[in-house]
């Protein structure tokens, strides 16, 4: 717990540092809190907030800097985002309506990362939308004793095999039984839509059409997730970061996160589970592990559905409230640009 002093001075601490990039003095810090406090007292409340662990002191200067623990309080506490309004944006930002084209989905994607690397000057991510996962149509094809291959194919030609295991072994012609009745019933369905359905009619399915169906349902889910990517833009903007340009073997294992794109696509599913904007912290998203880099991101919506997730990725010592407003405001964009095809 901090007083109101306490929160004054780290929270000019942290305003003054995102701006200069450099270690801020007591003598600055009583400038830019403007409290009328002594250079002493000054000193004692920064002594106190080191020992909490929200600011430290380099080595090389009498000054401080902010830790990622500091930047975690600074913006869950003592930052104030301005409302957003897309009617009234910075002019940078309403001429990117201009760029995204809802005629190319792909398109709009690629555009959106480009658009949030530029404006942020760091990395922009974006996950293109998850496709609806409907089912076209599904096979079952015997494979030998208690082995069945499931071939799952998508409205678009799409196509996902899996063998499974089954409890006992099915005769070709009890597989086209199964095959018949499910094309009868839940073709033209999505993987979500399925999945309910059986939560209420499994008891009331034949035991072997309903583990048929169920090991179709997960096929379905792996088709769904398959096609889902991340698009990057920007990484060579962290090379000329000053907080990073020194650790070149942090940035090398940064730079294999952004070309496997796996964890990413993992940090990004589970901002998507949550409402506006998220802040990962130093570290705190466990996905990009530096207590150099914070990330920014939010959900975008079509037609009133979350499909994807789009963010920024720089560093600790970005200006919070400016990256917010970019990533709020490109997800509302991205949003509407797909939603009005």
């Amino acid at each position: 717990m901090l007083d109101d002093r306490a929160k004054t001075l780290l929270k000019a601490l942290v305003e003054r540092y995102i701006a200069d990039g450099q270690p801020v003095g007591s003598r600055t810090l009583s400038r830019a809190s403007g409290l009328d406090l002594s250079p002493a007292t000054i000193r004692n409340v920064m002594a106190d907030l080191e020992e909490l662990g929200l600011i430290a002191s380099p080595h090389t200067s009498a000054g401080r800097i902010p830790t990622a623990r500091g930047y975690r309080l600074f913006v869950d506490t003592m930052l104030t985002a301005r409302p957003i309004d897309l009617q009234t944006v910075a002019p940078e930002l309403a001429a990117a309506r201009e760029q995204l084209h809802p005629d190319q989905p792909q398109r709009v994607i690629a555009q959106a990362a480009s658009l949030l690397s530029n404006l942020s000057s760091f990395v922009g991510v974006v996950s293109a939308p998850r496709k609806a996962g409907l089912i076209h149509h599904i096979e079952f094809l015997r494979l030998g004793e208690r082995r069945v291959l499931v071939i799952l194919v998508a409205p678009d030609g799409d196509v996902q095999n899996r063998v499974i295991f089954t409890a006992r072994d099915y005769t070709q012609t009890e597989l086209i039984e199964a095959t018949n009745f499910l094309n009868a019933h839940y073709t033209g369905l999505a993987i979500e839509e399925v999945r309910e359905r059986l939560k209420h009619e499994v008891d009331a399915l034949r035991g072997e059409i309903a583990q048929l169906m169920q090991a179709a349902v997960q096929a379905g889910e792996e088709l769904a997730d398959r096609s889902e990517n991340v698009v990057v833009s920007g990484e060579h903007n962290l090379l000329g970061v000053q907080d990073l340009g020194h650790d070149m073997a942090g940035l090398r294992r940064l730079f294999d996160v952004f070309e496997q794109k796996t964890e990413l696509m993992r940090l990004l599913d589970v901002s998507s589970r949550a409402e506006g904007v998220r802040i990962y912290i130093g570290g705190e998203s466990q996905v990009v592990p530096f207590e150099e880099l914070s990330v920014v991101t939010a959900p975008y919506e079509v037609d009133g559905r979350i499909v994807g997730t789009l963010g920024v990725i720089g560093p600790t010592r970005m200006a919070y409230d400016r990256m917010i407003r970019i990533v709020d405001i490109t997800a509302r964009l991205v949003g509407n640009a797909l939603s009005s095809r």
